[in-house]
Protein backbone atom coordinates (compact mmCIF):
# COMPACT_ATOMS: atom_id res chain seq x y z
CA UNK A 1 0.00 0.00 0.00
CA UNK A 2 2.75 2.05 1.50
CA UNK A 3 4.97 1.70 -2.41
CA UNK A 4 1.27 2.11 -4.27
CA UNK A 5 0.60 5.47 -2.74
CA UNK A 6 4.59 6.60 -2.92
CA UNK A 7 4.02 5.22 -6.88
CA UNK A 8 0.98 7.43 -7.61
CA UNK A 9 2.29 10.49 -5.56
CA UNK A 10 5.35 10.23 -7.12
CA UNK A 11 3.84 10.27 -10.94
CA UNK A 12 0.69 12.58 -10.18
CA UNK A 13 0.53 16.09 -11.26
CA UNK A 14 -2.27 18.97 -10.98
CA UNK A 15 -4.27 19.33 -13.51
CA UNK A 16 -3.98 23.00 -13.51
CA UNK A 17 -0.57 23.17 -12.42
CA UNK A 18 -1.53 24.68 -9.15
CA UNK A 19 1.53 24.94 -6.95
CA UNK A 20 -0.11 24.92 -3.99
CA UNK A 21 -1.36 21.17 -5.23
CA UNK A 22 2.47 20.52 -6.22
CA UNK A 23 3.64 21.86 -2.48
CA UNK A 24 1.27 19.05 -1.26
CA UNK A 25 2.23 16.22 -3.21
CA UNK A 26 5.76 17.40 -2.25
CA UNK A 27 4.78 17.21 1.44
CA UNK A 28 2.95 13.81 1.00
CA UNK A 29 5.76 12.27 -0.52
CA UNK A 30 8.32 13.67 2.08
CA UNK A 31 5.66 12.45 4.75
CA UNK A 32 5.73 8.57 3.57
CA UNK A 33 9.77 8.90 3.33
CA UNK A 34 9.71 10.11 6.98
CA UNK A 35 7.12 7.50 8.66
CA UNK A 36 6.70 4.31 7.24
CA UNK A 37 3.45 4.63 9.20
CA UNK A 38 2.59 7.24 6.96
CA UNK A 39 -0.48 5.34 5.55
CA UNK A 40 -2.20 4.22 8.80
CA UNK A 41 -4.20 6.09 11.48
CA UNK A 42 -1.63 5.23 14.29
CA UNK A 43 0.62 7.39 12.94
CA UNK A 44 -0.12 10.64 15.22
CA UNK A 45 1.98 12.99 12.84
CA UNK A 46 -0.91 12.53 10.21
CA UNK A 47 -1.57 9.80 7.89
CA UNK A 48 -2.45 9.80 4.32
CA UNK A 49 -6.42 9.01 3.97
CA UNK A 50 -8.44 8.49 0.11
CA UNK A 51 -11.93 9.44 -0.35
CA UNK A 52 -13.92 9.70 -3.69
CA UNK A 53 -16.39 12.33 -4.36
CA UNK A 54 -19.76 10.33 -5.94
CA UNK A 55 -20.56 11.50 -9.04
CA UNK A 56 -24.02 10.76 -10.71
CA UNK A 57 -22.57 12.01 -14.89
CA UNK A 58 -25.63 11.61 -15.97
CA UNK A 59 -27.63 13.93 -13.96
CA UNK A 60 -24.74 16.44 -13.17
CA UNK A 61 -24.72 15.67 -9.73
CA UNK A 62 -22.78 14.77 -6.44
CA UNK A 63 -23.90 12.42 -3.46
CA UNK A 64 -22.59 13.95 -0.36
CA UNK A 65 -22.52 12.59 3.38
CA UNK A 66 -23.58 14.37 6.53
CA UNK A 67 -20.17 13.31 8.33
CA UNK A 68 -21.61 11.84 11.78
CA UNK A 69 -18.77 13.04 13.88
CA UNK A 70 -17.66 16.62 11.64
CA UNK A 71 -21.40 17.46 11.00
CA UNK A 72 -19.85 19.31 7.35
CA UNK A 73 -21.17 17.63 4.15
CA UNK A 74 -18.52 16.02 2.37
CA UNK A 75 -17.18 13.36 0.18
CA UNK A 76 -16.85 10.09 0.73
CA UNK A 77 -13.75 8.92 2.60
CA UNK A 78 -11.30 8.26 5.33
CA UNK A 79 -8.41 5.75 6.63
CA UNK A 80 -6.68 3.07 4.57
CA UNK A 81 -7.09 -0.38 5.97
CA UNK A 82 -4.85 -3.33 5.99
CA UNK A 83 -6.84 -5.55 3.14
CA UNK A 84 -6.61 -2.04 0.68
CA UNK A 85 -3.60 -2.76 -1.59
CA UNK A 86 -3.73 0.83 -3.29
CA UNK A 87 -4.62 4.12 -2.65
CA UNK A 88 -7.72 4.08 -5.63
CA UNK A 89 -9.51 0.39 -3.88
CA UNK A 90 -9.08 2.41 -0.73
CA UNK A 91 -11.06 5.66 -1.84
CA UNK A 92 -13.75 3.07 -3.84
CA UNK A 93 -14.15 0.80 -0.35
CA UNK A 94 -15.17 3.90 1.45
CA UNK A 95 -17.53 5.47 -1.18
CA UNK A 96 -19.03 2.56 -1.84
CA UNK A 97 -19.12 1.84 2.19
CA UNK A 98 -20.29 5.20 2.90
CA UNK A 99 -22.67 5.72 0.07
CA UNK A 100 -24.17 2.03 0.20
CA UNK A 101 -24.00 2.46 -3.56
CA UNK A 102 -22.72 -0.63 -5.41
CA UNK A 103 -21.00 -0.92 -8.89
CA UNK A 104 -19.16 2.55 -8.93
CA UNK A 105 -16.06 3.21 -10.82
CA UNK A 106 -13.21 5.48 -10.24
CA UNK A 107 -13.04 8.04 -12.77
CA UNK A 108 -9.74 7.03 -15.16
CA UNK A 109 -6.60 8.94 -14.61
CA UNK A 110 -6.16 8.65 -10.89
CA UNK A 111 -6.65 11.14 -8.27
CA UNK A 112 -7.77 14.51 -8.79
CA UNK A 113 -6.81 16.41 -6.16
CA UNK A 114 -4.80 16.43 -2.84
CA UNK A 115 -6.12 17.96 0.49
CA UNK A 116 -4.24 18.25 3.97
CA UNK A 117 -7.21 18.67 7.40
CA UNK A 118 -7.10 18.42 10.47
CA UNK A 119 -9.74 15.66 12.44
CA UNK A 120 -9.87 14.91 15.54
CA UNK A 121 -7.38 11.83 15.53
CA UNK A 122 -4.62 13.74 13.28
CA UNK A 123 -3.81 15.60 10.00
CA UNK A 124 -5.77 13.97 7.00
CA UNK A 125 -3.33 13.95 4.29
CA UNK A 126 -6.41 13.06 1.45
CA UNK A 127 -6.05 11.96 -1.83
CA UNK A 128 -9.11 12.64 -3.61
CA UNK A 129 -10.86 10.82 -5.90
CA UNK A 130 -14.00 10.72 -8.35
CA UNK A 131 -16.23 7.41 -8.04
CA UNK A 132 -19.11 7.25 -11.10
CA UNK A 133 -22.30 5.95 -10.22
CA UNK A 134 -23.65 3.39 -12.32
CA UNK A 135 -27.56 4.15 -13.79
CA UNK A 136 -30.60 4.62 -11.64
CA UNK A 137 -28.00 4.39 -8.42
CA UNK A 138 -29.87 4.75 -4.81
CA UNK A 139 -27.92 5.46 -1.71
CA UNK A 140 -27.93 3.69 1.73
CA UNK A 141 -26.76 5.82 4.92
CA UNK A 142 -24.25 4.53 6.85
CA UNK A 143 -23.08 4.55 10.36
CA UNK A 144 -21.20 7.27 9.82
CA UNK A 145 -23.69 9.80 8.17
CA UNK A 146 -26.09 11.82 9.58
CA UNK A 147 -27.31 12.09 5.76
CA UNK A 148 -26.64 11.13 2.77
CA UNK A 149 -27.88 14.00 -0.14
CA UNK A 150 -27.15 14.61 -4.23
CA UNK A 151 -26.34 18.08 -4.80
CA UNK A 152 -26.12 19.81 -8.11
CA UNK A 153 -22.66 20.68 -8.91
CA UNK A 154 -23.49 24.49 -8.81
CA UNK A 155 -25.28 23.59 -5.11
CA UNK A 156 -21.98 22.29 -3.39
CA UNK A 157 -20.74 25.72 -2.66
CA UNK A 158 -24.07 26.43 -0.63
CA UNK A 159 -22.90 23.77 1.67
CA UNK A 160 -19.59 22.49 1.46
CA UNK A 161 -16.02 24.11 2.85
CA UNK A 162 -13.61 24.69 -0.07
CA UNK A 163 -11.80 21.56 -0.27
CA UNK A 164 -15.30 19.80 -1.63
CA UNK A 165 -16.08 22.63 -3.71
CA UNK A 166 -12.36 22.58 -5.28
CA UNK A 167 -13.07 18.56 -5.81
CA UNK A 168 -16.32 19.34 -7.04
CA UNK A 169 -15.02 21.75 -9.63
CA UNK A 170 -12.30 19.34 -10.68
CA UNK A 171 -14.75 16.60 -11.04
CA UNK A 172 -16.92 19.05 -13.01
CA UNK A 173 -14.27 20.00 -15.76
CA UNK A 174 -12.84 16.15 -15.88
CA UNK A 175 -16.50 15.01 -16.76
CA UNK A 176 -17.02 17.74 -19.44
CA UNK A 177 -14.20 16.40 -21.58
CA UNK A 178 -16.68 12.88 -21.72
CA UNK A 179 -19.37 12.49 -19.78
CA UNK A 180 -19.01 8.66 -19.24
CA UNK A 181 -15.39 8.11 -19.29
CA UNK A 182 -15.57 4.67 -17.93
CA UNK A 183 -17.61 3.96 -21.11
CA UNK A 184 -15.32 4.62 -23.75
CA UNK A 185 -16.42 3.20 -27.24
Amino acid sequence: MRADAQRVLAAWRDRDGDQEQERLRQDYLRHLSEHPDGMWKACTDGHLTASALVVDPEGGRVLLTLHRKLEMWLQMGGHCEPEDTTLAKAALREATEESGITGLTLLPGGPLRLDRHRTPCAWHLDVQYAALAPAGAVEAISDESLALRWFAFDEVAEVADTSVVRLARQAAAALSLSPRPDRLP
